[in-house]
């Protein structure tokens, strides 16, 4: 792309921020994910109204430019990363909210704006917006819908898919379309909504959303459980099941990821046991809920909560913090696999396995309650190439036998560019072509995020 064709884009859209500086272009060339290129964009967009989506659209489709969409760039799948030749579309500016109607529990919201700030707009009317990433604080509502974003809640409340009701999305050629409807129920024509969340961006960029809101819980009681190792903490998950308890949070920690709360935020998780659950109910049965489940976990050796425990909620507040940042001495990858509930104690067996076998380093923390983990693998840097074809290894492993077990290779992160090689063995070659097609129907010239979610022809 020349000088002159970007001077065009701001000839297009008077007023547009556009920016070649090169420390600009490195700090939004990535995301949080694994960099296995790292390519500088040619420009950095901002988009304030959907009319300056729209006119960069027309103008990528025009010149031949691939666009990357971006939100808070908190993704950690390589979603947003740069690809060569493109220009990053920044979103951030577009935080409007727009509508709150309470009578209808919903919202309509612009895609920059911050899960966090959606939650604090609608709690003086008795609602909450459902979905909470670890991320809630800084993550954009558009980069969950692009990426189908889980959270805390999931147990309960589901992914970001199920609190969107309507989206208003760009296409490649600048058409601006509406999806969906306000009304809880609609099964009118092909399910493009759910189509495009979780699309990373490669159908459509996102600039609009209508969003189911939920009441806020009458009470909400967490309890915390200790266990001695993390087999036994994971097997308390199906235990609360089988009690018929319905938690909306059910959050797994092992010995490693307290260890490394400890190190980080002064606690003393890693002295009181080899593992820990935390559950939280909520409504109107919530004591009762927190009661059939304390007497669950004490039953199976857990060290558990006194009720009412401000503890525990503390506890849940420094689960948030436990993806933990990189460290510059060692090379550390995270996952994001899925497996059915009944695999959850099998599956946490064979990490441990493959982690003594490959001779690297693991902690887990997991969404429990819909069998979603994150294994972090890390080795030391000065381990060299023959450490990092260990960690390759036992990612490839995790991958090959989440599958076997019925599981996936994405829970919530999505495909991005990372996961891209493991998509093959989760998905047939038909799926794939499909999706392809699907692809060429909505971006024939492949501007739109290539190179992510699905692979390319």
């Amino acid at each position: 792309m020349s000088l002159p064709a970007l001077h065009d884009l701001e000839v297009s859209i008077p007023g547009i921020r556009i920016d070649t500086d090169p420390e600009t272009l490195t700090m939004y060339a990535r995301d949080q994910g694994p960099v296995q290129e790292l390519i500088d964009p040619l420009a950095v967009v901002w988009a304030e109204s959907v009319a300056d989506v729209q006119e960069t659209l027309r103008w990528a489709s025009r010149t031949g430019t691939a666009v990357v969409p971006r939100g808070a760039g908190t993704g950690v799948s390589g979603g947003a990363h740069a690809t060569r030749n493109c220009i990053i579309l920044s979103l951030e500016k577009m935080n409007r909210i727009l509508d709150i109607r309470p009578g209808d529990e919903l919202a309509v919201v612009e895609a920059g704006v911050v899960n966090a700030d959606l939650n604090d707009a609608v709690t003086p009317y008795g609602l909450m917006y459902a979905p909470d990433p670890a991320s809630y604080k800084i993550s954009t509502i558009g980069g969950n819908v692009a990426t189908n974003a889980g959270g805390l809640r999931c147990a309960k409340y589901g992914v970001t898919r199920d609190s969107v009701l309507a989206l208003d999305v760009v296409l490649a050629d600048g058409t601006l379309i509406h999806t969906g409807h306000q009304s809880f129920k609609g099964v009118a024509g092909y399910d493009l909504t759910g189509l495009f969340t979780g699309s990373e961006g490669t159908l459509g960029i996102v600039v609009g959303v209508t969003v189911r809101l939920r009441y806020l819980p009458s009470d909400v009681r967490t309890v915390a459980a200790f266990f001695p190792d993390f087999r036994t903490a994971a097997a308390g998950v199906l235990a609360v099941g089988a009690a018929r308890v319905q938690p909306s949070i059910m959050e797994l920690l092992d010995g490693a990821t307290m260890a490394a709360l400890d190190g980080a935020h002064g606690s003393d998780l890693g002295s009181r046991g080899g593992a820990l659950l935390l559950i939280q109910t909520d409504g109107f049965g919530a004591e009762a809920e927190a009661a059939a489940v304390r007497a669950v976990l004490t039953e199976l050796g857990g060290t558990v909560s006194s009720e009412g425990s401000e503890e525990a909620e503390r506890l849940l507040e420094l689960r948030r913090h436990s993806r933990g940042d990189d460290v510059e001495h060692e090379i550390r990858v995270g996952e994001d696999v899925a497996v059915p509930r009944s695999q959850l104690v099998h599956y946490v067996a064979e990490l441990e396995r493959m982690a003594g076998d490959h001779r690297v380093q693991l902690k887990v923390v997991a969404h429990a309650g819909d069998g979603n983990l994150h294994p972090t693998f890390w080795i030391a840097s000065e381990e060299g190439a023959g450490g990092v074809e260990r960690l390759n290894a036992a990612l490839d492993e995790s991958i090959t036998i989440a599958l076997r077990m019925g599981g996936t290779i994405t829970g919530e992160h999505g495909v991005g560019q990372f996961k891209l090689r493991w998509l093959p063995q989760e998905q047939q070659a038909e799926v794939l072509a499909l999706q392809q097609q699907i692809k060429a129907v909505f971006d024939p010239a492949g501007i739109l995020n290539p190179g992510k979610a699905i692979p390319e022809v």
